[in-house]
């Protein structure tokens, strides 16, 4: 005797073939929520990319997140101006480590750190302690 599929069978098997995708949106908007929830600010977007907007001048963040790069054992390479602010580039074992800062005012300034690990794959944990070090020297911890 054959059995019918129950009601609860059937919604998985919607589930699974129809929202499979949405299970890494669903994580990263959790993730995001629970970096506001605790007080962190720091937000990121899905592939790999760190943000945060400090209420600090440039080049004292400049020289805050060179010195948590420093702490980190981080090497810089290259430090540039851009035509919104600067550039910062180094490496750390097998990681690429981009840190764009931007002037949003003079008080004010956006950092976005990105860690990349080969040509494909994106360290979000160490884009995003690179932002908590940054913090933490400007908090004076």
């Amino acid at each position: 005797m054959r059995k019918i599929p129950t009601l609860s069978f059937l919604t998985g098997l919607f589930l699974m073939l129809f929202l499979n995708g949405c299970v890494a949106i669903g994580l990263a908007l959790l993730g995001v929520g629970a970096s506001v929830a605790t007080g962190k600010a720091i937000s990121y977007t899905l592939d790999g990319i760190a943000y945060r907007t400090f209420t600090t001048p440039l080049p004292q963040l400049r020289m805050a997140t060179l010195t948590a790069l420093n702490r980190m054992g981080i090497k810089v390479k290259t430090k540039e101006k851009t035509d919104r602010g600067e550039s910062i580039r180094a490496s750390g074992a097998d990681r690429q480590i981009e840190v764009e800062l931007e002037a949003i005012s003079p008080k004010s300034t956006r950092m976005r750190t990105v860690a990349k690990q080969g040509v494909f794959f994106r360290d979000r944990a160490t884009a995003i302690e690179i932002i908590l070090q940054t913090e933490a020297v400007l908090s004076g911890t």
